[in-house]
């Protein structure tokens, strides 16, 4: 008899993370590897299991789904995931790979929907599944071949729920009622509304006696009170609820029963993850009495972590302007020191400074503490203000951008080399975290003191560091100074090592004091042009709304996909091959479907702006103007270096560099951005295709090369070569096509992809992409040189160095092995354009600084800067800031700038 199972893999991950939160188990790296090990642990009891004959494992991908289409805010109150568990998620993924168990995914669906597709397939061929998962909606799918397993917490046994075990369970009369009781009561932890006032057991009574949410709303008029007002004035959102919280079972994913089939593990590889994961008991217990776990940092296995208490120190407290003024001449003879600020909070524009710790040699650290009183403590600041801006001593820290913040609007400014211990770790190791804890254990086998330990756990009985004892606080600065600055010697030597210690000096040690000055400046807002955009914006959702009634013929409710889908195939019939969702039987009516058929017929088109325009107002328009500091007038956004693997910035409170531009309300919104001044203008500078000339750049392409050195149209040539026609031959079909596939390719998108955002056949699409490789025979060496190097080397780096390490690109599981290709093909070409844009800005910024202009660097959005510029400087600042970004690096293909200057950001843009 077959027996499969079939793993929920990123909740079982997540019950793994919280099963241990109180008590995590931490490797000496200071890694936390409580999810790894309790999912090693399931995935083991499973294997050990003789009937167990196939398995497999499945992941959500960050993909939106169907559910996100249709409803925005589903799982939009989830928080994110982790960082100790975005840490250990890759070794979860290496444990199935190292039992040669199939890991599944499928972009756009979540684990579930892969989970029940082949729970039956499995079902129609008699093979019984068993759903390994904690998460009750799998219940849904039970059957007489289908259970749900949910593995035992704390020690206790598993727990099988076959038919009868689900009935008694939810009170129902067949599994498959329980989408019904789910989508009346709502799910919380997926954002799912339900129905107002109706919670589990009330749902389960009204299920029973309607059988259904239809034959319950077909029965209204038997209730009562305020539960039948309830169901009469959320109807729209009950069925709504249903549709998310039902499991499709048609994904379209390639894998049959058969590549199931249970599989001998790697030996060599679960060796070599068990012993990273120093998992001694579980790696003796299957690789044999040999196996011994080996430490990955630089402490031994076997050695415990250190604390403040165990390690000998001499952290000074330096008081009175003589005690200062001794230690100032000591620091102004070193070539660098390490600084630290203690602050009363974590917002730069409002926190007091209450101390600064210095340290510049390993057990040793002087804290200086300011007074309360702020005139005070600014005359104390002051006196390391010399210090501070010494052009030739290099200031290390960790999070400098923060210290040099806090200092900034205190009016001091930090001047010289600057050595971020957060960013040297980012670029040494970009997956690992960057908090100054970890890197201490992982690193020095070090655990500092937590903020915590001084003033207590968050609630109301918090201190403030103000209140702390102060020989505590001489003991808390002083080892954060300390450890800071022994992080720093050992990350040199580390960014030496790996060849990326160009990367910090070059690229992102000069963009820290820029940040800085931009975060501080912000960008002054207009409410006004919002708030006529808001009442714009309501008038066009009437009209579109209207207009949508119009010409369906009738009014029905325009957030409801099942009576909008009614409407669409058929009452008008605009689609004889409409599809409909298997378990529900209602037509799609996401954004990939109308914009499919918004060439067929006007409505679907007046859908999508209907949409839109709702979208916009609640997210963007309604939500900009309280993000404005009163004391300023300006928002303050905040930038963030060490986020993402191929170095692109982050922007956040609020996020900036997601304003939509691509559609006309969209492109409103940056009205609303203005300069400063009447004497001021903004202007923006935004790089020309700067990731496509790259790929010419690294990959070599002539013919690519060439037309970028001629200023030709990219796509049209493209278009050219992939359907052999002139240029007067080219239809806009065609050079849509050739611009999909130019974008596309540099991302490693597949036939697949390029099919679904074409709406072709995967075919077709793969066709494309063959006759683009045989016109551009450089770009396909280019991904074939990179894949090779990567597995080669285990890393793929940027023009200016940056690595990114990429653990799966020699994976068994093909899923993952695809994934960290696509991630090598494009790592090189938009790490180097984030690399070119960072040196950009540094290098503007200076100038603008030697030069003493007025003018002002505001805003950086993806491959776009923006300014505030004096009018007196309108010959001077756009010609500036053209050259040092066309110069940023030392390429041959032609760079392309495109300048715009206006009286707000668009008309700029």
């Amino acid at each position: 008899m077959s027996r499969l199972y079939l793993l929920d893999g990123m909740a079982l991950a997540y019950r793994g993370h919280f099963a241990l939160v109180r008590n995590p188990r931490l490797a000496s790296t200071g890694m936390n590897t409580s999810a790894p090990f309790v999912f090693a642990n399931t995935l083991i009891g499973i294997l050990a299991n003789v009937q167990c004959t196939h398995i497999g494992c499945a992941f959500d991908t960050p993909e939106p789904t169907h559910r996100h289409r249709e409803f925005d805010q589903y799982k939009a109150q989830r928080q994110a995931m982790p960082e100790d568990l975005q840490v250990a998620l890759p070794y979860v993924l290496r444990i199935c790979e190292a039992l040669r168990v199939p890991v599944m995914m499928a972009p756009g669906w979540e684990a579930d929907d892969i989970i029940g597709t082949l729970a039956q397939k499995a079902a129609e061929v008699g093979i019984d599944t068993y759903m390994v998962t904690p998460d009750k909606d799998y219940s849904q799918l039970v059957s007489d071949h289908i259970f749900v397993l949910k593995p035992g917490r704390g020690g206790a046994d598993e727990e099988i729920q076959g038919i009868a075990e689900t009935t008694t369970r939810w009170k129902v009369d067949r599994p498959h009622q329980v989408i019904d009781v789910l989508g009346l009561m709502g799910d919380t932890s997926d954002n799912v509304p339900g129905v107002p006032g109706i919670g589990e057991k009330t749902a389960q009574k009204l299920i029973a006696q309607y059988g259904s949410i239809e034959g319950l709303l077909e029965h209204l008029h038997e209730l009562k009170g305020k539960q039948k007002e309830s169901l009469a004035n959320n109807r729209e959102q009950a069925l709504l609820s249903k549709r998310l919280v039902t499991i499709d079972c048609q994904v379209p994913i390639d894998m049959d029963i058969d590549d199931l089939k249970r599989q001998t593990y790697d030996e060599m590889l679960l060796r070599q993850v068990f012993s990273e994961l120093e998992f001694n008991v579980m790696g003796k217990r299957l690789l044999g009495d040999d196996f011994e776990a080996k430490a990955t940092a630089s402490q031994p296995a076997d050695t415990e972590v250190q604390t403040l208490e165990q390690v000998e120190h001499d952290y000074r407290l330096v008081q009175g302007r003589e005690g200062r003024a001794k230690l100032i001449a000591q620091l102004m003879s070193l070539p660098r020191f390490c600084f630290d600020l203690e602050t009363t909070g974590l917002n730069p524009r409002t926190c007091e400074i209450i101390g600064i710790a210095f340290a510049y040699e390993p057990h040793v650290a002087y804290y200086v503490p300011f007074p309360e009183e702020p005139d005070a403590a600014m005359a104390v600041v002051r006196e390391f203000a010399p210090l501070l801006a010494h052009s030739d001593i290099e200031k290390v820290g960790h999070n400098l951008k923060f210290d040099l913040s806090v200092l900034r609007w205190h009016e001091i400014f930090v001047e010289g080399p600057l050595f971020d211990t957060m960013i040297g770790a980012h670029l040494a190791e970009p997956e690992m975290r960057k908090s100054m804890d970890f890197l201490a254990e992982s690193i020095l086998g070090y655990r500092p003191l937590s903020i915590t330990q001084l003033i207590g756990e968050k609630g109301d009985d918090q201190l403030s560091l103000r209140q702390v004892e102060l020989q505590q606080l001489v003991e808390y600065a002083g080892e954060d100074a300390d450890i800071t600055w022994q992080l720093a010697e050992y990350l040199r030597g580390k960014l030496e090592e790996r060849e990326v210690m160009r990367a910090l000096v070059e690229v992102e040690s000069p963009l820290i004091p820029t940040l800085v000055e931009m975060e501080h400046e912000g960008v002054r807002l207009d409410p006004e042009p919002l708030a006529e955009l808001s009442r714009t914006l309501v008038n066009a959702i009437d009209q579109h709304r209207a207009a949508i009634f119009q010409l369906a013929g009738e009014e029905f409710n325009l957030n409801s996909p099942q009576q909008l889908g009614t409407i669409l195939f058929e009452k008008l019939k605009i689609d004889s091959n409409a599809r409909r969702t298997k378990k529900t039987g209602q037509y799609q009516t996401n954004e990939q479907t109308l914009r499919r058929l918004a060439m067929r017929h006007e409505i679907a088109q007046q859908v999508l702006s209907y949409r839109e325009a709702t979208k916009l107002k609640s997210t963007y328009v309604d939500m900009l103007p309280g993000t404005m500091d009163e004391r300023t007038g300006h928002v303050h956004t905040t930038y963030e270096q060490a986020v993402t693997a191929t170095g692109r910035l982050q922007s956040s409170g609020p996020n900036l560099q997601n304003i939509p531009v691509r559609s006309g309300f969209g492109r409103e919104i940056r009205k609303a951005f203005i300069p400063r001044s009447p004497e001021y203008r903004l202007l923006s500078a935004d790089y020309s295709q700067i990731e496509l000339r790259l790929a010419a750049e690294i990959s070599g392409d002539e013919d690519m090369l060439q037309t970028f050195e001629e200023n030709g149209d990219i796509h049209n040539t493209t278009a050219m070569k992939i359907y052999d026609v002139g240029e007067a031959n080219i239809t806009a079909e065609m050079r849509r096509r050739a611009k999909a596939v130019n974008f596309g390719i540099i991302y490693g998108i597949s036939a697949f992809g390029l099919a679904g955002q074409l709406d072709i056949s995967r075919g077709e699409a793969k066709e494309i992409i063959d006759q683009y490789f045989e016109q551009f025979p450089g770009i396909r060496s280019y991904m074939d040189n990179t894949i090779a190097f990567a597995q080669d080397h285990g890393y793929v780096a940027t023009v200016m160095g940056r690595r990114r390490y990429l653990r799966d690109i020699t994976s068994r599981n093909a899923a993952s092995r695809a994934a960290a290709e696509r991630n090598a093909i494009n790592t090189r070409i938009q790490g180097s354009a984030a690399d070119m844009i960072k040196i950009a800005m540094a290098n503007i910024h200076r100038e603008i600084k030697i030069r003493e202009l007025k003018s002002r660097m505001l805003l950086q959005v993806h491959d776009e800067l923006v300014f505030d510029m004096h009018e007196s400087e309108r010959e001077l600042l756009p010609p500036m800031v053209e050259e040092k970004m066309r110069s940023a690096l030392p390429v041959r293909v032609p760079i392309v700038v495109e300048l715009g200057i206006g009286t707000n950001w668009l008309e700029a843009h």
